[in-house]
C-alpha cells in the first residue's frame, strides 16, 4: 500500500517537474524572439552545443594534439572495428564523429589528407617536415 502511494508521488512530481520544464523552454524561445534574437541564431546555437570540440574528438580517438591524418585514420579504424565486434553502436558513432570532426578541422586549416596506403610513411615525414 504505501509503495502504491508512493510510486503514484513519484510519477505525479515527474509529471509536474516535465510539464515546468516545457513551459520554461517554451517561455525561452518567446524571450528570445522578442529580444530580437533569430531563429537562425538559435538554431545555431543548438547544433554548435551538440558538436563535438577539437579537444574532445582527440580524447575520444586518443591522438594527441596536432597529430596526422595518418595517425588519426589508424587510431579511427582500431576503434572503429573494435567497437563493431562488441556490438557498441554508441561508441562506434562517438568515434565516427570524432574523426568527422577532426577531417573538418584539417580541411579548414588546409592541411594534407594523404590515405594513401603505401606512401604512409612518407606522408608522415612531408607533414611533419612541412609542420616545423
Amino acid at each position: 500500500m504505501a509503495a502504491k502511494i508512493l510510486a503514484n508521488l513519484l510519477v505525479a512530481g515527474g509529471t509536474v517537474l516535465f510539464r515546468a520544464a516545457t513551459q520554461a523552454y517554451r517561455q525561452a524561445i518567446i524571450n528570445g524572439t522578442k529580444a530580437g534574437v533569430a531563429a537562425e541564431g538559435v538554431n545555431a546555437a543548438r547544433s554548435a552545443a551538440k558538436q563535438l570540440t577539437k579537444q574532445e574528438a582527440e580524447m575520444i580517438l586518443g591522438v594527441e594534439p596536432g597529430a596526422t591524418w595518418q595517425e588519426i585514420t589508424k587510431k579511427y579504424d582500431h576503434l572503429f572495428q573494435a567497437n563493431e565486434k562488441s556490438g557498441s553502436f554508441y561508441l562506434q558513432s562517438k568515434v565516427f564523429r570524432a574523426k568527422e570532426r577532426l577531417e573538418q578541422e584539417f580541411k579548414e586549416q588546409g592541411l594534407p589528407m594523404d590515405d594513401g596506403g603505401s606512401s604512409t610513411g612518407s606522408g608522415q615525414q612531408q607533414q611533419q617536415a612541412g609542420g616545423q
